[in-house]
């Protein structure tokens, strides 16, 4: 009996010693190389990309990824040619429910899918309200909106629904703007940049680098209004724009319509307040988070929302460049503080440049920990120094939730230590073991899925929250109550990050705590529902209008 116990106990010990979030996409056969077409002309289009999605587009209960990809840029030859031809890659997660085992098969063909653009990024949801989530996959270049058929196939009906936009797309929302229960769609754009007005920037050293996007005209935002079938032209509404690479929505002056906030990379940022007569009011300056607590503007590049500090609100986290610190802005009543410093994540985050950002509870003791993708736009010079033909690399982030919103960096006991140029990253419990995992996407490189491997065994609980007539319900807010008293505020949501796709339900960590609990769900609309008691370490589908309303 002490043998065993013994062994056991080593076991643990063995695991604790581990990273975290470890690597096994090419085990699993999530096999994909990205490519940005670099032909050593130094073009700003090569440093972005690159985006992802989780997406269970055949419905089976497991959650399959879509990987956009990059293409070749002007008329040169790519430095990193390709093994196969460039396209966007679509995969079915093959999870086998008996023993958890998780294999990937590259369905692209068969889904088919054609997406061979420059792309960007991917938002899910079900536009249409058919019961199957739909893609729309942004671009340097025309956008395209796949309509899943409900039969392992899609449709592009970009031209049909009148969605497209042939600009520089990188982050695209669904978002019910109007409260008629139809998703509308925000698209926002970068900057006009073209091959004709590309420029080469020197470094410090006065070797050629990339430059950044204060140098090409920022392009405009695009707003549609969902008629049922396709989409109608309101983007008058976006009366400022700017320099955009992410987008969220949440209702943060509680007035039951979904509001924007836009990351704006060099640009203050935009907090589009949704009042009922229609015309959309950016509060950003007024609510505090336009700028940093300086008062100036960053390099806004992925954007995250949830209640990070466990107050019951929602907080709003962005990523910014290497010398600057990502911005933590935490929501008080009727405005935003820039608490970056208190929080702990400054020192850390000025050494690199982030791009996805991830708010997640890894160990589930109910703290939202934070995952920050890295990679930098502009050439690291002791990089260059050493003929590093893609001198962008850096260590991706994670910062531990000690409490309250306190942080420290776990970045080396967390994630394995990989120096890449990564880009986007989506949560999400792939193998719905009922731990959240990561999948990141890298510029020019291979995509990572970060499998949770944190050896706690604490309470957890997933809620899956759909409707009778479509897929999950966006945009809510989820409050559980436990046995102790103690609550937790988080979001029903699909796009977040960096032009990337998250897992639509939503996972509680509850630590110690194993007993039932109680659900209450606030949608965007206003409407209240309570679901309970629910028992922990599993999953919950809740359909809206089953639960009890006051």
């Amino acid at each position: 009996m002490m043998k065993h116990v013994l062994v056991a106990w080593m076991s643990v010990l063995a695991l604790a010693q581990e990273p975290w979030l470890i690597d096994q996409a090419s085990q699993m056969g999530l096999t994909f190389t990205h490519t940005n077409g670099m032909t050593g002309e130094w073009t700003i289009l090569e440093t972005m990309g690159s985006g992802c999605a989780f997406i269970d587009y055949d419905r089976d209960g497991d959650l399959d990824v879509y990987l956009v990809q990059g293409a070749k840029i002007g008329s040169g030859t790519m430095l990193f040619p390709p093994k196969s031809p460039l396209s966007d890659r679509l995969f079915r997660n093959d999870l086998d429910g008996a023993t958890g085992k998780v294999s990937f098969v590259d369905v692209t063909q068969k889904s088919g899918i054609s997406a061979a653009g420059y792309g960007m990024g991917a938002v899910v949801d079900d536009f249409d309200r058919d019961g199957w989530p739909d893609l729309y996959v942004t671009n340097y270049g025309p956008n395209q909106l796949w309509r899943n058929l409900g039969n392992g196939t899609f449709e592009d009906v970009t031209e049909r629904t009148k969605s497209g936009d042939d600009r520089w797309s990188v982050a695209a929302l669904f978002v019910d703007i109007n409260n008629d229960t139809l998703p509308d769609l925000l698209i926002t754009n970068y900057v006009e940049f073209t091959l004709e007005n590309h420029r080469i920037c020197p470094t410090k050293s006065g070797s050629k680098g990339y430059c950044g996007p204060s140098l090409y005209p920022d392009a405009r935002d695009r707003l549609l209004i969902n008629k049922g079938g396709t989409f109608e032209d309101v983007s008058q509404k976006l009366t400022e724009f700017g320099s955009a690479l992410g987008a969220i929505a949440l209702d943060a002056d509680r007035d039951n319509r979904l509001d924007l906030y836009i990351a704006n990379d060099g640009d203050p940022n935009i907090l589009w307040l949704n009042p009922n007569n229609g015309v959309l009011v950016n509060r950003a300056l007024e609510w505090g988070c336009a700028v940093n607590s300086r008062g100036a503007p960053e390099a806004s590049m992925g954007v995250a929302c949830e209640d990070s500090d466990g107050d019951g609100d929602l907080d709003i986290i962005v990523t910014h460049l290497s010398s600057e610190t990502h911005t933590l802005y935490s929501q008080q009543k009727g405005y935003f503080e820039d608490q970056t410093l208190s929080t702990g994540i400054a020192a850390s985050s000025r050494r690199a440049t982030g791009f996805g950002v991830n708010w997640i509870d890894v160990d589930r003791d109910g703290w939202l920990d934070l995952f920050i993708a890295n990679g930098n736009v502009y050439a690291i010079e002791e990089l260059q120094r050493v003929n590093d033909p893609y001198p962008l690399h850096q260590p991706n982030h994670f910062f531990q939730n000690k409490g309250s919103g306190k942080y420290v960096d776990a970045s080396q006991v967390a994630i394995e230590p990989f120096s890449e140029v990564s880009r986007g990253s989506a949560a999400g419990d792939f193998d719905n073991d009922g731990d959240i995992d990561l999948l990141v996407t890298n510029n020019n490189g291979p995509v990572r899925l970060l499998v949770n491997r944190h050896p706690n065994q604490y309470a957890w609980i997933g809620i899956a929250l759909c409707e009778e007539s479509a897929w999950y319900v966006m945009h809510a807010e989820l409050i559980v109550t436990t046995a102790s008293g103690r609550k937790l505020l988080r979001r029903a949501h699909s796009v977040s990050s960096y032009a990337s796709s998250e897992d639509p339900r939503v996972l509680f960590g509850l630590g110690e705590e194993h007993g039932p609990v109680q659900l209450e769900v606030r949608y965007s609309d206003g409407v209240v529902e309570q679901f309970g008691p629910l028992t922990p370490n599993r999953y919950h589908s809740l359909v809206r209008g089953k639960g009890t309303t006051e």
